[in-house]
């Protein structure tokens, strides 16, 4: 039973109420405390990790003797990726600066009248 189920919200009162029957711990006999030394814990905890990791690394596809170079690969292609990019940005800065550069040449031309008897 979660906690929604044992308290209600009465909205009359603005209170919540929990319902008339008490709520019991379990009538199972005491459990007996385990007593697992450091070393076996820390061994634990790698073997299950290692199996953690393993397993997520086979969720995603990456399993076996190809996952090193399927990672490699993934690498270099997000390298590629912020090259292009990288490029990208470059090219259109280089553009508009090369557009504004003509147009300021072509308005003092125009304000020069180097192109014919401008009026």
């Amino acid at each position: 039973m979660s906690g929604d189920e044992r308290t209600r919200a009465d909205p009359a009162r603005g209170a919540v109420s929990t319902p008339s029957a008490p709520i019991s711990a379990p009538t199972s006999a005491p459990a007996q405390a385990m007593q697992i030394s450091p070393i076996e814990l820390e061994a634990m905890l790698t073997r299950a990790a290692q199996q953690g990791a393993k397993q997520a690394l086979a969720d995603v596809g990456l399993e076996g003797k190809d996952a090193a170079l399927d990672i490699r690969d993934l690498r270099s292609l997000l390298d590629c990726v912020r090259f292009v990019r990288r490029t990208a940005v470059q090219t259109t800065v280089h553009l508009i600066t090369t557009g504004l550069i003509l147009a300021l040449l072509a308005g003092i031309a125009l304000k020069l009248r180097i192109f014919g008897s401008g009026g």
